[in-house]
Parts: structure tokens; C-alpha cells; sequence
């Protein structure tokens, strides 16, 4: 089984481009993020006719998540866990059956955060400790779970290209280091982490200054498995080269192989 996860940064401004790369990579289930449209305005069709099957969760302009799956959907549920009055989509979980039973996925959109000094940091540290209250609740159900979205957490500074201009940045205070290792510590593993320590894997290359061009990227994708997803990990990929396509995400896809057969 193939996931994979990528902030498209507007489903609609990408629909040849994740075409292209939906044709290309084969993925068996896809989280998608930034899809900056409500759910009705969704190119549903544009998916389905590739053999996916859509769940979306959307908003107008900004935020959005969507999993496209080969396998039909046994459950879908929007949002995450823990306040009430939080109206953003960042957030989808769906339960598809497989010859090992049960597998779940999240596709997951984490606050940026910034200015660090104001309400959009404090809602982002809510937010993650919202995701640690759900990951440990899902944990302890013993099935393969994936979480798989942008974090907008750099982990480390073997992270970033340039770690020292992030110092002061929401993706990189220790506060938010900590709430990752946090949820990490729960028993999930970085996946791409528990295959390569090799520094400059990049994941984001901002539009501006030139970052693609000198690979002055950040790893802000993240794919956690549990402990039975975990053990069946084969493969892990980031496909860099969508970075170079034309009109593309500042985001790349990243990919996981799981030693998991369909039902």
C-alpha cells in the first residue's frame, strides 16, 4: 500500500499538475492539504475518473484537507477532536478495510502559528496538543494509523537549509519542537526519519528569494505511523522534481510504501 500526503496550496490552481503526479507515483491513498475550496467546488470528478474515491473536508479561500483513496471509505470524520468552536478544515480522518483489517488515516493541516506574539500562536499550540489528546486515544486501538499532512514544524535544524533564519519563526521555536517531540513520544514514528538521517530532504521551498533555485528548503510534511504501521514500512520518497513543474505547490509530495495488501 502506497500514501502519500502534499500540500497542493489550491486543489484548483493543481488539478493537471496532481494529475500528472497522481498518473506518475500511483498511490493507493492521498492526504491532501490547502485545498482552498468548499467541498461542492471540489474537482471530484477530475479524481474519481482516476479510480479514487473523495472525501473532502473544505472551506472557502484558505485551509481545506481531502483524502483520495483507492479503497472505499468504511468511515469519514471531519475535524479534530477537542474544541468545538474551532470551524477551521484542517482536519479528516477515514477508516478503509485491508486483508490486515482496519487501517486509518488522517490528512492534517497544522496552524503556520505566526506572528508568534499573538492569538495564532496560542491557537497553534492548542491545536497540537489537540492532535497529541486524538493520536494518544487512537493509539491505544492497537490498528495502523497514519497521520500524514503539513505540520508546519520544523523538527530539527537538519531541517532546514538555513536553520538560524527560522530561530524566530513559529515553525521552529522550541515550544513547538517540544509539542512535536510530544506527539512523537506518544509511539509514533517519523517515517522519513526512520529511514535516512541525511540532512537536506526538503519538503518546502518558499516562492520568494530564490529558495527553490538555491534548495534553501524546510521539511514541514510529515508522515507519523503507529506502531503496527510502523513495523510494515518499506519505503519512504519526498518527489522533489514536482517542485520544478510548471505553476507549482511550494510544497512537494512525500510518499510511503507499507507492506500492507488490499482487502
Amino acid at each position: 500500500m502506497r500514501i502519500a500526503t502534499w500540500n497542493v496550496n489550491s486543489i484548483k490552481q493543481r488539478i493537471d499538475s496532481a494529475r500528472t503526479w497522481l498518473t506518475e507515483r500511483q498511490p493507493d491513498i492521498v492526504c491532501l492539504q490547502e485545498t482552498k475550496c468548499v467541498d461542492d467546488a471540489f474537482p471530484r470528478m477530475e479524481f474519481e475518473s482516476l479510480g479514487y474515491n473523495v472525501a473532502i473536508h473544505g472551506q472557502k479561500t484558505f485551509n481545506g484537507v481531502a483524502i483520495l483513496s483507492k479503497f472505499k471509505f468504511d468511515e469519514v470524520t471531519n475535524g479534530l477532536p477537542g474544541d468545538d468552536a474551532d470551524d477551521h478544515a484542517r482536519f479528516i480522518e477515514a477508516v478503509v478495510s485491508t486483508a490486515q483489517g482496519a487501517f486509518r488515516v488522517a490528512s492534517l493541516y497544522l496552524p503556520n502559528g505566526n506572528p508568534p506574539e499573538t492569538e495564532k500562536y496560542t491557537y497553534k499550540i492548542g491545536w497540537m496538543k489537540r492532535l497529541s489528546a486524538y493520536a494518544s486515544k487512537r493509539l491505544a486501538l492497537e490498528e495502523p494509523l497514519v497521520l500524514a499532512g503539513d505540520y508546519n514544524v520544523i523538527p530539527t535544524e537538519s531541517d532546514a537549509k538555513t536553520p538560524q533564519a527560522w530561530t524566530g519563526d513559529a515553525l521552529f521555536l522550541p515550544r513547538t519542537r517540544d509539542e512535536f517531540r510530544s506527539l512523537i513520544n506518544l509511539g509514533l514514528t517519523d517515517a522519513l526519519r526512520a529511514s535516512s538521517d541525511e540532512p537536506g530532504l526538503y519538503t518546502f521551498w518558499d516562492y520568494q528569494a530564490g529558495a527553490w533555485q538555491k534548495n534553501n528548503g524546510i521539511r514541514i510534511d510529515h508522515v507519523l505511523l503507529s506502531p503496527p504501521a510502523a513495523d510494515k514500512l518499506a519505503a519512504v520518497g519526498i518527489d522533489k522534481h514536482v517542485r520544478s513543474w510548471e505553476k507549482p505547490s511550494d510544497h512537494v509530495p512525500v510518499w510511503i510504501d507499507l507492506a500492507i495488501e488490499a482487502k
